[in-house]
């Protein structure tokens, strides 16, 4: 029996811990469902960023301050393509993508004669359905929805998505457990007894969990908080144009219990758990650990949530020797996470601000205007953010740089979470409402999917992210 089928055949088995838990768990910080949040709406034409210094065993070492100017772009103006699936795209009208992603630009998203890829030739987001149990795979190009796919054998409350270099999605469920499902229907696998591939064709087509078959694997945890997700670059050999030893890595806790946060790691291929990293140090709230992403270095970054007055610490792990240092936080009440091209995390606070962490100073940046939610950087060096509070809906662009606001684009959403960029360039906003929003960011326009169940995901949707930090476009 191999590790897919041992999955599908055990699904009250834990593998690692004892039991698993079905508890439900609601998102932290702004929802929509009433959670309280303050914060300044980022949209002032006056920044200031301010510096501090903090030691490894998280206490403040020092602090400078200085101001800078931003100047916004107070085009909040957009024009709406369609409010439908249908819309027309950049692949189906001729258009060039929104920036030069290395060689011929027909073999988007990667490419594999310069070794900047795996050899793909698709660009897919995928988003999290957290009320129907459930991830939507939505082709970036044409706007159609290829695939809907059950993420859990109960109530998983999935939130966050983490594509990896080949195309593939890890998706965590809030109440515990982590979900492998192939990009590709060549990969899938039959094994539920039924002649040919059972698997979901999209707009709304879901399979039952024992016979959809493009669920590579499921591997339940006994956590009762278990947000961050990210996969691991792996190794990409390009006679075979093709990655391998790629890794799921996973932070999760019991919900408001310090002490008991664990960062696990798993085989991409098999679901099997290699490594557990039990953090005794970590300070929890009820959310606790919340976003997590790779830098250049191939190590793990994640950060916890402080929306619920714990202490908010930010933490990396060596990909190799297993070990982790914990610098606190400016207290701007983490949301989004993402990490940039030089290797600097960076934390969206929807009060409070958005920080950027220095590595090598270790040093947080703060630009205490501008506050927002999921955050993500693109080919060139702006981060873009959902913007919070909601006195108005969209996103806007913060440079990677400067940490000055230089752009913003209005949106007609439903509380606007996740921010993620595709392999075209265009920005995408994914709501906590039916939709998704693909944005052109040279010219505002936009077109929106919909029919979206309780979306929710804000974390690397596309994969681009990781792409951007392993082989940077420049």
């Amino acid at each position: 029996m191999d590790g897919r089928q041992g999955n599908r055949a055990k699904l009250g088995q834990c593998w690692a811990l004892a039991a698993c838990t079905l508890a439900a768990c609601g998102g932290g910080g702004p929802s929509g469902s009433g959670d309280a949040a303050d914060g300044e709406s980022g949209i002032s034409a006056t920044a200031s960023m301010t510096t501090a210094g903090s030691q490894t065993d998280g206490t403040t070492a020092g602090s400078a301050s200085a101001s800078a100017s931003a100047s916004a772009s107070a085009s909040a103006s957009a024009g709406s393509s369609d409010t439908t699936a249908g819309t027309t795209t950049a692949a189906d009208s001729g258009e060039d993508p929104k920036f030069d992603v290395g060689g011929n630009r027909s073999d988007v998203p990667h490419s594999c004669g310069d070794g900047k890829g795996g050899g793909t030739d698709f660009s897919y987001i995928w988003v999290a359905d957290s009320g129907q149990n459930a991830v939507s795979k939505i082709n970036t190009q044409t706007m159609i929805e290829e695939g809907r796919y059950l993420v859990h054998p109960g109530n998983g409350n999935p939130s966050r998505t983490s594509v990896s270099l080949s195309g593939d999605v890890a998706i965590a469920n809030r109440n515990g457990g982590v979900t492998k499902v192939y990009a590709k229907p060549e990969d899938c696998v039959d094994d539920n007894g039924m002649p040919g591939i059972q698997t979901s064709s999209g707009g709304g087509d879901v399979l039952a969990w024992d016979v959809e078959e493009c669920v590579a694997w499921y591997v339940p945890m006994a956590y009762t908080t278990q947000r961050p997700v990210a996969w691991s670059p792996g190794v990409f050999d390009e006679p075979s144009c093709s990655y391998s030893q790629e890794k799921v890595w996973t932070t999760g806790a019991q919900s408001g219990v310090s002490g008991t946060v664990v960062t696990t790691v798993i085989d991409g291929d098999s679901g099997v758990i290699e490594q557990e990293i039990p953090m005794p140090e970590i300070q929890i709230g009820y959310f606790g650990p919340y976003g997590a992403a790779f830098d250049p270095n191939g190590d793990y970054w994640f950060v916890d949530s402080g929306n619920d007055g714990a202490t908010q610490e930010l933490v990396r792990v060596d990909h190799v020797a297993f070990t982790y240092d914990i610098w606190t936080t400016p207290a701007i009440s983490p949301y989004g996470f993402t990490v940039d091209t030089l290797g600097r995390p960076w934390i969206a606070g929807y009060a409070g601000g958005v920080a950027r962490f220095d590595p090598a100073t270790e040093t947080f940046d703060t630009n205490a205007a501008i506050t927002g939610l999921g955050i993500q950087e693109d080919a060139n060096g702006l981060m873009w953010m959902a913007h919070y509070p909601w006195d108005w809906e969209g996103v806007y662009a913060i440079d990677r740089d400067t940490m000055q606001l230089v752009d913003m684009v209005a949106l007609p959403s439903n509380l606007a979470k996740g921010v993620s960029i595709d392999f075209f360039g265009y920005v995408w906003v994914v709501d906590q409402g039916t939709s998704a929003f693909r944005v052109d960011p040279d010219t505002h326009d936009f077109d929106e999917f919909t029919g979206l169940t309780s979306p929710y995901t804000y974390s690397d949707m596309t994969g681009w992210g990781l792409k951007n930090v392993t082989n940077p476009e420049g």
